[in-house]
């Protein structure tokens, strides 16, 4: 799924309303019913609804919905917030509609003495300003929004919080923003939802189908993308009758220092569970017994030392290497991945500990195969380049990063951005934060390698791990709570991910 900035969006719907062809006015009916009908099953009948309305097409939407919800039997009042000597020509319309119903209650309020008290109890539904907000809040508009931030009630959000911008809010007036507990934004996911600072205000966030024209939306060029199962599907690769083992690739993975076999035992079995023919795990030699029992499936490679990760002596049977998860900083261990990097004629996987030895020879950047693929969380990438003032500042040096040395970021969060090369940005869709544990990383290392493996892209190698890897903690908190979730369950829930996405 594509995400538009801004500008695509109203020139979205500008092509609809001429192309489909259908009216403004009954454009924004379309989205307000499609409000409507989500709205209204998480309110109930004796709740007070305060609907505050700019004077914009969000606020159009505002009193559309208002009426519906007033014919509905619910209790409704209306503020129209008067912020401009002129309103928009469909929140005109729906202003008409609205005052023919006996029973509205509609106040225009003009300054901050004027703005009713809000009961801890009352409904908000913000339809001050949406996508069309250009500078941030002030004066009138931002003594609203403060007054209603200010109350306890619950706030939901039409389109976008009032304030938001669409995409980078680095230069916003964070106080002038509504925070709200809920969005139901039309169409499209909005950039800024995928940024972790935007959360206090977007709160939980739904997408509404309004019906805007989708083939306009294909032929729209973008860096931006929201990983739905859509996506993955015509890539997927189901086995024939006659596959067998060495059809599907053989993974080495590179992990588990002295203490920490766990580490390459998750990521081992994510690897198998993914589908990869074979796995070799190279380990010291002091973890070889917790291996072999642990994974009798895979087979395993003995480093000459016991403790670290010291050396790689033959890399040429594997489809697949990855390389990090309980690694260590040994300076044998950062020794033989500066080896690895120079020996490597396959693109390779860095996690964790690989990770941060890069961040510490920054000059062997440059000598990683083209197309390797970094799985940093925010720390690790922040090591890699610098500290970031906010997540759109770290993407931005994620698409920097990936195009200078030629390989892929896969960022971790909430979120998870899968990043190209070619500065191609693929945020996940799936995921919950019972995944804020350790040992979750090394799962999904295994899940790309063992993708990787089998002759998947780079790219949908990442991007199909980074969505079952989602999807299984997805399946698994439907039986456990995100606090007692561990990395053992998204590995038990992989084929269970595999299953509900491509069968």
């Amino acid at each position: 799924m594509k995400i538009l900035n801004t500008e695509q969006i109203r020139e979205t719907d500008k092509y609809t309303i001429e192309n489909e062809p259908i009216s403004s006015i009954d454009l924004m009916e379309r989205a307000s019913k499609a409000f409507f009908e989500q709205v209204k099953k998480r309110i109930k009948k004796n709740d007070q609804v305060k609907v505050f309305c700019g004077m914009g097409n969000n606020g159009g939407d505002g009193l559309a919905i208002a009426r519906m919800l007033i014919l509905s039997g619910f209790k409704v009042n209306v503020y129209k917030i008067v912020h401009s000597k002129k309103s928009s020509a469909d929140f005109a319309i729906n202003e008409d509609r609205l005052k023919k119903i006996k029973e509205v209650k509609f106040i225009e309020v003009s300054k901050k003495e004027e703005l009713p008290e809000i009961d801890n109890d009352d409904i908000i539904i913000d339809a001050i300003f949406g996508s069309g907000l250009s500078r941030p809040l002030e004066e009138f508009p931002a003594e609203v929004v403060k007054h209603i931030n200010e109350s306890v009630a619950r706030i939901i959000s039409v389109d976008l919080p009032s304030g938001l911008f669409g995409e980078d809010n680095t230069d916003n007036i964070h106080e002038n923003i509504i925070q709200a507990d809920f969005t139901y934004t039309f169409q499209l996911p909005k950039l800024a939802f995928m940024l972790p600072e935007n959360n206090q205000y977007t709160g939980l966030w739904q997408v509404l189908d309004i019906g805007l024209d989708q083939d306009f939306i294909n032929r729209q060029n973008t860096p931006w993308h929201f990983l739905t199962r859509d996506d993955l599907l015509p890539f997927f690769k189901k086995r024939k009758k006659f596959d067998h083992k060495g059809v599907f690739g053989h993974t080495l993975l590179i992990a588990g220092s002295y203490g920490k076999s766990g580490a390459a035992l998750l990521a081992a079995k994510a690897a198998l569970k993914s589908g990869t023919g074979l796995v070799t795990t190279h380990i010291p030699s002091n973890n070889y017994i917790i291996q072999q029992l642990g994974l009798p499936e895979g087979m395993v490679s003995v480093d000459e030392n016991d403790k670290v990760f010291s050396e790689i002596k033959n890399l040429e049977n594997y489809t697949s290497i990855a390389v990090g998860p309980g690694l260590g900083k040994d300076p044998l261990t950062q020794n033989a991945l500066k080896l690895l990097i120079q020996d490597a004629t396959i693109p390779l996987i860095l996690d964790a500990d690989a990770i941060n030895i890069l961040a510490e020879n920054p000059t062997w950047l440059s000598f990683l195969p083209a197309g390797s693929i970094l799985t940093p969380h925010v720390g690790e990438f922040e090591r890699l380049t610098e500290k970031s003032s906010n997540g759109w500042e770290r993407l931005e040096k994620a698409r920097g990063f990936a195009f200078r040395f030629s390989c892929f970021v896969v960022l971790k969060g909430a979120h998870t951005a899968v990043v190209s090369p070619d500065k191609q940005v693929f945020f996940n869709s799936t995921g919950n934060p019972g995944m804020a544990t350790g040992g979750t990383g090394d799962v999904l290392t295994g899940m790309i390698a063992g993708f990787m493996a089998q002759g998947y892209s780079l790219q949908y190698s990442a991007m199909i791990a980074v969505f079952l890897h989602g999807m299984a903690a997805d399946i698994a908190v439907k039986r456990i709570t995100t606090e007692t979730l561990i990395a053992g369950d998204l590995v038990k829930n992989i084929d269970r991910a595999i299953k509900k996405t491509f069968y």
